[in-house]
């Protein structure tokens, strides 16, 4: 299903509302104006459907969603984690990767300024290792030095591969006859 988020289209909608620091401080408003979110406790695949409705997301993806955000976060959280959340932060190690990816995104929203995003999401090959998991890469740029508080979050979320179709709307057949190649 994570296939169908891997499209230049929907990384564009959604990386408009993270990046650059005008537009983040903008979602950052209107996350706070809302009263279907506490953005200080918000986690990850709370905001995205604030930000942009679901109903504008490219090729169907969004009326997905919540079924693809709850198996992601279902594997992350099962997942270990032994990485600080940052440089300036190293001794906050949040337990799973479904923890650290959360703690980075209340990092990235509720900081001031707040860090801008650049999201990227990608789905595993076929011969990956753990190619049926979700994995989180997360790497921190520093502008202003290593110790200080991160100037970027490049957050990569890998879904596992999958054989289906790219559109959430795709019909049983066409899944039918893509899946038995």
């Amino acid at each position: 299903m994570g296939g169908i988020y891997d499209d230049q289209d929907y990384k564009n909608l959604m990386n408009a509302n993270y990046y650059p620091l005008e537009n983040m401080k903008k979602s950052v408003a209107r996350l706070k104006a809302s009263k279907q979110i506490d953005i200080e406790t918000m986690e990850y695949g709370q905001y995205q459907p604030i930000l942009s409705p679901l109903d504008t997301w490219p090729n169907g993806s969004g009326k997905v969603w919540f079924k693809a955000l709850g198996h992601a976060r279902l594997q992350l959280t099962a997942q270990p984690n032994t990485t600080p959340l940052s440089n300036d932060e190293r001794v906050v190690v949040p337990p799973t990767k479904c923890a650290l990816l959360d703690a980075s995104i209340r990092k990235c929203f509720n900081l001031e300024p707040p860090i801008p995003m650049k999201a990227d999401i990608r789905q595993h090959q076929k011969d990956d290792a753990n190619s049926d998991q979700h994995e989180i890469r997360l790497v921190w740029e520093y502008g202003n030095g290593e110790n200080q508080a991160p100037t970027l979050l490049n957050l990569t979320m890998v879904c596992p591969y999958t054989t289906k179709p790219r559109k959430a709307d795709a019909s049983t057949e066409a899944r039918q006859e893509h899946s038995d190649k």
